[in-house]
């Protein structure tokens, strides 16, 4: 036992790993429920348009892949008896900006995919606008994946 490598040093990378797990998964959670929500309202007014508005819910999905990727490579890098506390802090680090950026995408795709659905069933040239601004609010959740 060092004190470099303390017995309680993985404690922090397996809290990243949990970080990144919850937070972007609650992101993505919020974002289809409530894009869900949008795309049951225009599914009363207009139920072939409901295929073409499933894209905010797989959008909130792939930001759960997101976290679960991040949480897979960081576990890969955990080893009992040889991991420092550096790595522990980096890994928590890592975890905790990949699973806040993506709450906050999920959020984000959320909002906008409940509120352009809606929009959608009126005029449909708010289609291409609402892919667009997805994108925007996808791109957020990326950036925590690339960290």
């Amino acid at each position: 036992m060092s004190t470099i490598c303390p017995p309680y040093a993985p404690f922090f990378g397996f809290a990243g790993v949990a970080a990144a797990m919850v937070f972007s998964t609650i992101g993505a959670a919020y974002g289809t429920a409530k894009s869900g929500i949008g795309i049951t309202g225009l599914g009363t007014f207009r139920p072939e348009l409901i295929m073409k508005s499933l894209i905010p819910v797989v959008m909130s999905g792939i930001i759960a892949v997101y976290g679960l990727v991040v949480a897979v490579l960081i576990t890969g890098k955990i080893k009992p008896g040889n991991y420092s506390l550096f790595a522990g802090f980096i890994h928590l680090a890592a975890g905790i900006a990949c699973g806040f950026t993506g709450m906050a995408a999920g959020y984000a795709i959320g909002i906008v995919g409940d509120a352009c659905v809606r929009a959608y069933v009126y005029e449909s040239r708010v289609f291409v606008t609402m892919i667009l601004i997805l994108i925007f609010a996808e791109v957020l959740g990326l950036y925590g994946y690339v960290n």
